[in-house]
């Protein structure tokens, strides 16, 4: 599973970045604005917090030790058990009246306790237009807590040494932070698939045994001729079986899944690594350069070479 995941987290180039490390005192609340193309994260290093999540019934108690990923950027207030939704400030308007200068800690809060609740916040960040299934169906959010034997004890301990490093004062401690957080990423993200294997939910064909080998064959070597018929092989089903199960669990066709992933990465290919249409094609897995320009038209909307310069033209602006 994680060699799957792994390929399908770069090529979508994510990228993680720490925001802020927090001092709250009670009351204290933050509305923190829905954002596209990021996942966000709350570890709560010190204290607890509640998580209110946009379209949510109910809020997320994030204990001491806790982890909350929201998959999709949405909306959210972060706030201590005496303060209400309406009652929290815009993050921008308490960065702004902490005097927060953009590192180090952000301190805010009143003075009804003397005992901070200390999160590590951060995002991470797909390319612009990145999809898959796979995120698509993630939940809206993602709640690791307890993680002794289910999780793993790495995950503690990286999750130990993120709020040891984050803002601290050592050499490289924002770094090494950053570049752990991108590793918490994945582990929550497989965490959560493996837990959903005998849940009938949008994620749990990811964990399947027989797809999963029938998957990570063909994310291995993108650009072979893939059948059908092969992939089924590489599952150890049958045609139909695996035809039959690979739709009902993942949700889409074999073929589709196939298609959808190639002009992933040709997307990448056209502008991230700034490749010719020809070249993207071929990198795709197509022999033909008209073949693929009408595929990627059928899925993208537009052509390779109009998504190219379109872009590139988003790339410059940002």
């Amino acid at each position: 599973m994680l060699d799957l995941l792994s390929d399908i987290l770069t090529r979508l180039s994510l990228r993680g970045t720490l925001y802020f490390r927090t001092s709250f005192t009670e009351p204290w609340g933050v509305r923190v604005p829905a954002f596209r193309d990021v996942a966000r994260f709350h570890f709560a290093h010190r204290g607890e917090a509640l998580v209110r999540v946009a379209g949510q019934s109910a809020p997320v108690h994030l204990a001491q030790g806790d982890l909350v990923i929201i998959p999709h950027g949405t909306a959210h207030v972060l706030s201590c058990r005496h303060t209400s939704p309406k009652e929290a400030l815009p993050l921008d308007d308490i960065l702004s009246r902490s005097g927060f200068p953009g590192h180090g800690m952000l301190v805010w809060g009143g003075d009804e306790s003397p005992r901070d609740t200390q999160l590590i916040c951060g995002h991470f960040a797909l390319a612009e237009g990145s999809r898959h299934l796979l995120f698509d169906r993630l939940p809206p959010f993602i709640h690791l807590r307890g993680y002794g034997d289910e999780a793993g004890p790495w995950l503690e301990a990286t999750l130990k040494v993120i709020g040891a490093e984050a803002g601290g004062a050592r050499l490289g401690g924002d770094l090494i932070a950053l570049k752990m957080s991108e590793a918490i990423f994945a582990q929550a993200i497989r965490a959560h698939v493996e837990q959903s294997r005998a849940v009938d939910c949008g994620v749990a064909g990811f964990a399947d045994p027989h797809l999963g080998r029938a998957l990570a064959a063909f994310h291995r070597a993108p650009t072979a001729s893939w059948t059908v018929a092969e992939l089924a092989r590489e599952a150890g089903l049958s045609r139909t079986g695996f035809a039959d199960r690979f739709t009902a669990r993942i949700g889409v066709t074999p073929m589709a899944y196939v298609t959808s992933w190639r002009m992933q990465i040709a997307r990448e290919a056209l502008v991230q690594r700034g490749l010719s249409v020809a070249e993207a094609a071929e990198i795709s897995g197509y022999a033909s350069e008209s073949a693929f320009s009408r595929v990627f038209k059928k899925e993208i909307g537009v052509s390779p070479a109009a998504f190219r310069q379109s872009g590139f033209a988003r790339r410059d602006v940002a």
